[in-house]
C-alpha cells in the first residue's frame, strides 16, 4: 500500500508544480489567493454542508480540502504496522473525492515540512509525498492534520462554480481549521450568510 501512496502522491506532486509553472491569467471572478469555502446550504450531494481551504495552484486551477468531514478511520488502523500513527488519535478526514486512497499532512508550522510540500496561507502548509507526510506523522503530528482525498478544480471551474453561488467565500483561518472538533463548523460560518441563498 505504502508503494501505491507513493505513486498517487509523485503524480499528484506533478501536476501542482505544473500548475505552479503555468502563467495564469486569472479573470475577475477566479480566487486568486487562498480562502475558504462554505458551501451554499442548497449545494448538495457530496459537498453538503462543507468547509474548504482553497489554494490557486496557476492557470485557473484550484486545489483543496474539505475540512469538517472526519471518519471513522485513524492513521493506527490503515497503517497498523508503522507504530507512531498508533499514537495519533486524532481521526483521519476525507479531503475530497481525488486521490482518495493517498494521505495528505496539512501542518502549521513556519518553516516549510519540506519535500513536496506547498504552502497553503500564514504559516499553513500540505505535505503531498509520502516521505514527508510519514515525517510529520513520527515527529511533529501534534501540528497536523491527516486527510484522505482532496478536491481539484480544472481551469476556471471554481470561478464558474462562484458565479453560480455554490460556495461563500472568507478568508482563511488556521484557528478554525485545527480546532479539535469541526462539529458546527459549517452551520456557524454559513448562518451569516442565510439570506443570500441560491
Amino acid at each position: 500500500m505504502r508503494a501505491k501512496l507513493n505513486r498517487l502522491c509523485a503524480v499528484l506532486a506533478g501536476c501542482v508544480v505544473l500548475g505552479f509553472a503555468a502563467a495564469p491569467v486569472a479573470r475577475a471572478a477566479d480566487v486568486t489567493e487562498p480562502v475558504m469555502l462554505v458551501a451554499n446550504p442548497k449545494l448538495g450531494e457530496f459537498y453538503r454542508a462543507t468547509v474548504l481551504v482553497v489554494r490557486p495552484v496557476g492557470n485557473g486551477q484550484h486545489i483543496g480540502f474539505i475540512v469538517n468531514r472526519p471518519t471513522q478511520m485513524t492513521l493506527g488502523k490503515l497503517f497498523p504496522d508503522h507504530p507512531p500513527s498508533a499514537k495519533v488519535s486524532d481521526p483521519v478526514y476525507l479531503g475530497g473525492p481525488v486521490y482518495v486512497d493517498t494521505i495528505f499532512a496539512l501542518v502549521q508550522r513556519e518553516a516549510s515540512p519540506g519535500g513536496k510540500s506547498i504552502p497553503l496561507f500564514e504559516d499553513l502548509h500540505v505535505a503531498v509525498d509520502a516521505t514527508t507526510v510519514d515525517d510529520i506523522i513520527e515527529h511533529d503530528a501534534e501540528h497536523a492534520r491527516f486527510f484522505a482525498g482532496m478536491v481539484a478544480w480544472r481551469p476556471g471551474e471554481l470561478a464558474q462554480e462562484l458565479e453560480r453561488g455554490l460556495w461563500y467565500v472568507q478568508r482563511p483561518d488556521a484557528k478554525l481549521l485545527f480546532r479539535k472538533s469541526t462539529e458546527g463548523l459549517w452551520e456557524e460560518l454559513v448562518q451569516p450568510h442565510r439570506g443570500n441563498a441560491i
